[in-house]
């Protein structure tokens, strides 16, 4: 609902997460929209990468590797449900490799219309205590229905309350500070095949610089490339 190009798990072919309905791997897309004005003076552009990481519990180890990547946590309740095992774990995460976060509060369709309000009240004050002793006492908390309906709604629903989550989102933009004259240091977060290339790995850039003629080293593998 949020991406304005098609995230990269849509296109997941493992037949597992296809059967499941369910993301087994990190997914990419972005947002583009008005660059807000304590980013900068002049009218532009803000691009935010989204990515999408997999919410079950089984997981967590590609939660982690998506955590190193990110900038700002958006966590995601499903408000019928609460806060989760999961969820819990994904917060841990995020205070040690964030220092923003978006609570987004989903499935806001799902609740009796008449209590909708005093449903979504309660959860937003629940969700403040829960995150009073952490570093994110007092994050912004948004209510929406990403999917109104579910999957099996036809496409023409529309989405409830996600434009008021993109502009807390750009109220929560900021430019990180990167050092291009440190070590090159690139967190890996997609590795596949392409027919008559070869293995494509792609990551995301932390530290430092790469250019033609330089030679990396792969850690995991005790490898060493030539670029």
């Amino acid at each position: 609902a949020l991406s304005t190009i098609g995230s990269t798990a849509a296109f997941d072919r493992a037949p597992q997460s296809r059967a499941r309905g369910i993301t087994l791997d990190l997914g990419f897309s972005c947002l583009c929209t008005e660059l807000p004005p304590h980013l900068g003076p002049e009218p532009g552009l803000l691009q935010l990468t989204l990515v999408d990481c997999p919410g079950h519990a089984s997981l967590i180890r590609t939660i982690i590797g998506g955590a190193q990547i990110i900038d700002l946590m958006m966590l995601v309740i499903d408000i019928t449900k609460g806060m989760q095992t999961q969820s819990a774990e994904c917060l841990v995460i995020g205070q040690i490799a964030c220092q923003k976060m978006v609570v987004v509060l989903n499935k806001i369709d799902l609740l009796p219309e008449g209590k909708r309000q005093t449903a979504i009240d309660k959860m937003v004050k629940k969700m403040h205590k829960t995150l009073e002793n952490t570093k994110f006492h007092g994050c912004p908390i948004v209510s929406l229905a990403a999917k109104p309906g579910g999957p099996e709604a036809p496409e023409t629903m529309t989405p409830i309350g996600v434009s008021e989550l993109i502009e807390v989102l750009k109220s929560e933009a900021y430019i990180p500070t990167r050092d291009p004259s440190g070590s090159f240091l690139m967190a890996i977060d997609h590795c596949f095949s392409i027919k008559g290339q070869g293995t494509v790995m792609t990551g995301t850039i932390l530290s430092g610089s790469v250019n033609i003629g330089d030679n990396v080293e792969i850690p995991a593998l005790k490898d060493g490339k030539h670029i």
